[in-house]
């Protein structure tokens, strides 16, 4: 893919992934300032002439120990300002990890819906297309934004993946939850067709109130498989945790996780310990600073994002539909 007429940008945080992106693209990130003042304020420029130009700005919205999500939120929005009043002619901002995408809907009496309010926020600096893979809701994702917006799916990175590795093997995958047998269904269907036979499924009992999870229940026959536990992000791995010990108990042969996301936040490396989860596969959307050496670390795989990234930069530029590129 050679697309030296369009303008990558990667802000100062997320420079390796925009690299990435940008080798993927064949083209190089274009020079920009960010200046920190003493106070915490700062700002953000580019170097170049932007003006009537169709640019793409990477940040991934994750804290880690240099920036907070507030930190990264704020430096993206205020670069696309910058661009926007430069007279770019159309700005997509390139979220590999959309924070706040998880508070979605009101669960409790007068909750914030954080996830509209992140959306009105891109609007309001002139942003005109966002483009992140696997949030939490999809519907809600799409709803909240008035700008154009795509969802990008990891799923095809995971069936690559365990195609490869489970080719041989009896497979049942297994969503955590309810809430993510959509994202698990669409998992099973697309590993099914690769592998040109059929693939169970089974489903997680999962209860959440004031950050305890619970329920050990699991709707579905694992017994004798290979279990692939698919989720869009692991945070303190309980949720996983749970499921494993549940797939393990009905007689799941070996057990992987699959997220987009790894987040990997408190005790994650603890929660995830268990020697019967042998792998946690997961993208590079967010970095796995938090993971110390050992057993989570050691069974970690972190699957390369950034080629799906440069396909959708490269239909958005060109035109094309990215709807046929996520239907492939």
């Amino acid at each position: 893919m050679i697309h030296p007429d369009l303008m990558l940008f990667a802000l100062d945080d997320t420079r390796e992934f925009g690299e990435k992106v940008g080798r993927h693209l064949g083209a190089e990130l274009c020079p920009h300032e960010e200046r920190a003042f003493e106070d915490g304020e700062h700002k953000s420029r580019p170097l170049v002439n932007v003006r009537g130009r169709d640019v793409f700005v990477v940040q991934s919205l994750h804290g880690d120990a240099s920036q907070s999500v507030n930190d990264k939120l704020c430096r993206l929005l205020f670069f696309i300002g910058a661009l926007k009043d430069a007279s770019a002619a159309c700005v997509t901002a390139i979220v590999p990890y959309l924070g706040y995408a998880r508070k979605d809907q009101k669960s409790k009496a007068r909750d914030p819906v954080t996830t509209r309010y992140v959306a009105g926020l891109f609007e309001a600096v002139g942003t005109d297309h966002v483009i992140t893979l696997d949030v939490h809701n999809v519907a809600a994702y799409q709803n909240a934004f008035r700008c154009r917006t795509d969802h990008l799916g990891a799923n095809k990175l995971f069936v690559s993946y365990f195609a490869s590795l489970l080719r041989d093997e009896e497979i049942a995958v297994v969503s955590p939850d309810a809430g993510g047998i959509k994202r698990a269904e669409d998992f099973r269907q697309r590993l099914s067709h690769a592998l040109a036979r059929p693939v169970a499924s089974a489903f997680a009992e999962k209860h959440r109130s004031e950050g305890i999870v619970s329920g050990e229940l699991i709707v579905g026959d694992v017994q004798g498989k290979c279990a692939i536990i698919v989720d869009d992000l692991i945070g303190t791995g309980t949720t996983i945790a749970r499921t494993v010990k549940a797939c393990g108990g009905l007689g799941a042969r070996r057990i992987y996780t699959a997220a987009s996301h790894g987040l990997f936040v408190g005790s994650a490396a603890q929660v995830l310990a268990d020697d019967a989860l042998v792998q946690v596969v997961v993208t590079d959307t967010v970095p796995p600073f938090r993971l110390p050496e050992g057993k989570v670390r050691d069974k970690l795989i972190i699957l390369d994002s950034a080629a799906l990234f440069a396909q959708a930069i490269a239909h958005s530029h060109s035109g094309e539909s990215i709807s046929e590129l996520l239907a492939g």
